[in-house]
C-alpha cells in the first residue's frame, strides 16, 4: 500500500507506516504480531514444562520472547518519521531478543532431542539462527553509514531477518500437533504449585502436607 502510494521505496520497510492509511495497518500488524509472538512463547514454555523440562533456559526463554513482543510493540505504534528515538528504542530491543530467542530454543531443540525428526528440526532451527545473526549483524553495519546503497541493504537485511524469525516461529507447529488444553495452565501455574503437584502425586503424605499451603495461598 505504501509503494502504490509512492510514500516510500520497495524496501525500506520501516517507513511503511509513516503515512496514513499505511500507518494504520502498520500499527495493527505489530500489535496483533506482538500478541501471537507472546502466545506462542507461552504456550512452548508450558509446553517445555509438561515435559519436566524447567529450566533457566526455558525460563529465560520465555523472558526474551516476551521482550521480543513488548519492542514489537513500541516499533509499530512509533512510526520512525514521527518518534525516531523511541521506534529505534523499539527496534533495538525487539531484534536481539529474537535472535537470543532463537538461539535458546535452538539449544532447548538439541537437548530435548529423541528422534531423528526432533534432530533434523533442531538442525532446521540451527541454519535458521545463523541466518538471523548474519543479517541482523549486517543490518546493523549498514545502518550506521550514510550511503544510501548501504541504507537499502540494511533494509534488505532486516526483511531477510524478520522472515527468518517468523520462518523460525512456524517451526514450533510440529511440537505444537501435541499441545494440551493443560498447557497454558502449565504455563501461569506458580512454581510452588508445579512442585506441589509432582510432589502429591508420589506420596500421600507429602500431598497433605502441601494441601494447607495451597489454601493458604487461596
Amino acid at each position: 500500500m505504501a509503494v502504490m502510494n509512492r510514500h516510500v521505496c520497495p524496501v525500506e520497510n520501516c517507513k511503511c507506516g509513516t503515512y496514513p492509511p499505511e500507518s494504520c495497518l502498520f500499527s495493527l500488524i505489530g500489535n496483533v504480531g506482538a500478541l501471537m509472538v507472546a502466545l506462542i512463547c507461552i504456550l512452548r514454555y508450558g509446553q517445555l514444562l509438561e515435559q519436566s523440562r524447567h529450566s533457566w533456559v526455558n525460563t529465560t526463554a520465555l523472558i526474551t520472547g516476551c521482550t521480543n513482543a513488548a519492542g514489537l510493540v513500541v516499533v509499530g505504534n512509533f512510526q520512525v518519521d514521527h518518534a525516531k528515538s523511541l521506534h529505534y528504542i523499539g527496534a533495538g530491543v525487539a531484534f536481539p531478543a529474537g535472535l537470543l530467542f532463537v538461539c535458546l530454543h535452538c539449544a532447548l531443540s538439541y537437548h530435548g532431542a529423541t528422534a531423528p525428526l526432533d534432530l533434523a528440526m533442531a538442525y532446521l532451527r540451527s541454519v535458521l539462527a545463523v541466518i538471523a545473526f548474519i543479517t541482523l549483524v549486517l543490518s546493523g553495519v549498514f545502518f550506521v553509514h550514510e550511503s544510501s546503497q548501504l541504507q537499502h541493504g540494511a533494509a534488505l537485511c532486516e526483511w531477510v531477518f524478520v522472515i527468518d524469525i517468523l520462518i523460525f516461529y512456524g517451526t514450533f507447529s510440529y511440537e505444537f500437533g501435541a499441545i494440551s488444553s493443560d498447557t497454558l495452565v502449565a504455563a501461569l501455574q506458580p512454581a510452588s504449585g508445579r512442585a506441589c503437584k509432582s510432589s502429591g502425586s508420589s506420596s500421600t503424605s507429602t500431598h497433605l502436607n502441601c494441601a494447607p499451603e495451597s489454601i493458604a495461598m487461596i
